[in-house]
């Protein structure tokens, strides 16, 4: 602790909470450092599935959980309720992330935004093309939105570690991307991976979300009506049939982005108020005993709160569990993978793993990287300023760590195909791997020259300009 000015203690550590950052800023390190921790749990879930804890961790998963009252409860395992339950939650964030990104963020303005959609569309159709494949027909065909997806997490995790080598844009634009992959991944999950439909509980689902709609269409900005509201939309479409998950989803487009307060009236109140915090503060410097000086900083707090939207501080407060907890818990319950090391040359050759690897680490590097150079030679877009081709292919490669989602897919493709679901989670591991650590060392060798290039580029046009002088 550090006494300043004599009056404040500040705790070394503290500093880093005082960072003014911008909301794409705070999401890329939330998703940077949510990457690191889901390649520690995943190496943990892989190390206890082959060791003699195996049985124990499965035995885990399938511990039934109830929750409710007789004649109406739910009872699942721990493992549904992950995938149904706490997924949910992550899909919400996603929605959230989805609905600014579409309004306000990268995807709003369409000329920045037509290049990471061209190449996300790129990125989904050549991955799928190639599954499809080597899996055309019979019960490995419903695999096919696997490779399709990417876990912007891992992504962002495993470029971040290139520190100053890459351009912040270039962060930016793996973003964009893995957004509308997101959005893709999402719209699939919602058409072809659901079971039989009850349309009493998908009419009772319509009927939450249309509620829903009517709140925000009513200026109603307190989020306890839809955290209330969005549960029963949950519970509906996890009897349905439709996948539980997208509830977030839908819960999430329906949180007013608008804010109560614009920032005119703001700067005019806490004027108005600091003036009356001071006044009260002369009186009594002891904001425990001054009652005065205590409501008038709690109004401004609250006036602090209005300024910004309900959609805004619910993604900020959920980034952090969904990040550090419900991701990793997802990762541990999903990535325990017995290897059988005899048979693994069989199980890499399988069509399902094969055409997952094959998709995720081929078919983004062709789709991403390629859709994006077609754009550009016929002059449909542009490259963002500080970035080249090889940035875009760095990130092609980054595109194929598909982890989070092609594992959340494959466990509703393969749900009643254990064999299929082994192969499939084994082909996401490995494609990955081989993803994140080629994409990585691309990077890590060609921004260094790219970096060079530009540099003596800058400094031939800075001799030309004096030149002519």
């Amino acid at each position: 602790m550090k006494k300043q000015n004599g009056q404040e203690y500040i705790a070394p550590w503290e500093k880093a909470f005082d960072k003014v950052l911008t909301p794409v800023e705070e999401f890329i390190h939330r998703q940077t450092t949510s990457g690191i921790l889901l390649m520690l749990c995943a190496t943990a879930a892989l190390f206890i599935a082959n060791s003699s804890w195996n049985d124990a961790y499965h035995h885990l998963l399938e511990v039934k959980f109830t929750i409710g009252v007789p004649g109406f409860e739910l009872s699942k395992s721990i493992h549904h309720w992950i995938n149904d339950g706490l997924m949910a939650l992550f899909f919400f964030v996603i929605g959230l992330e989805l609905k600014r990104e579409i309004l306000v963020g990268e995807l709003s303005d369409p000329k920045q935004a037509i290049l990471p959609i061209i190449a996300a569309i790129g990125g989904m159709v050549v991955p799928v093309a190639i599954y499809i494949g080597f899996n055309p027909q019979g019960h490995t065909f419903d695999g096919w939105g696997i490779p399709m997806a990417t876990d912007i997490a891992f992504a962002l995790g495993t470029l971040a570690l290139l520190g100053k080598r890459i351009p912040k844009n270039l962060l930016t634009f793996l973003v964009a991307l893995a957004i509308v992959d997101d959005l893709g991944a999402v719209t699939v999950i919602a058409l072809f991976y659901t079971e039989t439909i009850s349309m009493q509980a998908l009419a009772t689902a319509a009927t939450m979300l249309g509620l829903l709609v009517a709140l925000n269409l009513g200026g109603i900005r307190h989020p306890m009506p839809y955290i209330l509201l969005g549960i029963v939309l949950w519970i509906a479409m996890l009897l349905s049939g439709v996948h539980a998950t997208l509830a977030g989803i839908f819960l999430a487009f329906t949180i007013p982005m608008r804010p109560k307060y614009n920032p005119d009236r703001l700067l005019s109140q806490i004027n108005d108020m600091v003036r009356q915090i001071k006044l009260a503060y002369q009186n009594d410097k002891n904001i425990v005993t001054n009652e005065v000086l205590r409501t008038r900083v709690h109004a401004l707090g609250k006036g602090v709160q209005l300024v910004q939207a309900p959609a805004q501080i619910m993604e900020r407060s959920m980034h952090l569990p969904s990040a550090y907890l419900i991701i990793p818990i997802f990762s541990m319950a999903n990535s325990g993978i017995p290897i059988d090391w005899a048979s693994l040359g069989s199980i890499i050759m399988h069509p399902v793993s094969l055409g997952i690897v094959a998709g995720l680490v081929a078919g983004k590097l062709i789709g991403i990287a390629g859709f994006s150079w077609v754009a550009v030679k016929l002059g449909l877009v542009s490259l963002p300023p500080g970035l080249n081709f090889y940035h875009i292919v760095g990130v092609a490669f980054m595109g194929g760590i598909g982890f989070t989602m092609s594992i959340f897919i494959a466990e509703l493709g393969f749900a009643h195909s254990p064999d299929d679901l082994l192969m499939a989670k084994t082909g996401i591991l490995l494609a990955s791997a081989i993803a994140g650590v080629v994409g990585f060392l691309w990077l890590y060798f060609t921004a260094e020259k790219a970096e060079e290039s530009q540099t003596k580029l800058t400094t031939e046009s800075s001799k030309t300009n004096q030149g002519i002088k």
